[in-house]
């Protein structure tokens, strides 16, 4: 039996729940390219309009068994759907994080490699991904109170995503959508996206804990860090503070520096999203 979540405003009084993934269907292959924002892996992620509102749609069509069957030879865990990412964004919403808005979910069939399902979410408004935003920060740098609040902030969030019990697998600065008009304020907003491999368990491991740090650090490397930035992420990351962070739990954040610091050569400083 298929699972859905049909947000009313979103239906509009036409679509129906039993109709959503022929829909969703229909609408990404009919799409226009200029529409098409990424295709890859048996899925197709477009921007759509529908009654005067902006929304993102992914698509997935089935990824078939010599796609999983490469993933599980490699040691990973094959996306097949848009289970994980709808799943995951419901928990962080439900945790207070800032993420996309469900506007839609629907998915049927029980072959992983012919499975079908959609996610619809609403599309950001004046945001700006923090990887183009900190783009210049090497030449010239922000003012300190701004570069001090941004730190804190993607620290508080990948602090509260673990305790939630997910992990991204794709942490890195392109996948943070900032409202700069909010920085300054007492609430700055940071949207967290793209969560199609998350996972989600009753806590993280450590070596899933460090892949999301070590991201996040790898991607941020050539924005001007300097070890003032480090430690107060660290700060407010650790449950305990930067007391924690230099006792307790000094040797997540050796096995974090070693591994940013390995992605770092291998990918010569660029990440290839």
């Amino acid at each position: 039996m298929a699972e859905t979540y049909l947000r009313e405003d979103f239906a509009a009084g036409e679509l129906t729940p039993h109709g959503l993934l022929p829909w969703a269907r229909a609408t990404a292959l009919a799409a226009p390219r200029a529409d098409i924002y990424r295709e890859r892996e048996g899925r197709r992620t477009l921007r759509l309009r529908r009654g005067g509102r902006g929304y993102f749609l992914k698509y997935h069509g089935g990824i078939g068994w010599a796609e999983v069957l490469r993933n599980l030879l490699r040691g990973r865990l094959p996306v097949t759907g848009a289970e994980n990412e709808y799943r995951a964004l419901r928990s962080l919403a439900a945790a207070g994080l800032e993420v996309p808005r469900v506007a839609a979910y629907a998915g049927a069939g029980r072959n992983p490699a012919r499975r079908r399902s959609v996610v619809v979410t609403d599309a950001l408004q004046r945001t700006v991904s923090l990887e183009d935003y900190c783009a210049g920060w090497g030449e010239r740098p922000p003012p300190p109170g701004q570069r001090a609040q941004l730190v804190r902030l993607l620290a508080q969030i990948a602090r509260r995503m673990h305790a939630a019990g997910i992990n991204h697998r794709d942490f890195y600065l392109c996948h943070f959508h900032l409202r700069p008009d909010t920085l300054g304020g007492p609430r700055p907003t940071c949207y967290l996206i793209d969560l199609h491999r998350a996972q989600q368990r009753r806590a993280v491991p450590l070596r899933w804990r460090v892949k999301d740090l070590a991201g996040l650090y790898f991607s941020a490397m050539d924005c001007g860090l300097r070890r003032r930035d480090l430690l107060r992420f660290m700060h407010h990351y650790s449950d305990g503070g930067l007391r924690a962070a230099l006792g307790r739990d000094a040797a997540l954040w050796r096995r974090v520096s070693r591994k940013a610091r390995r992605l770092y050569g291998t990918k010569g400083g660029r990440l290839h999203s």
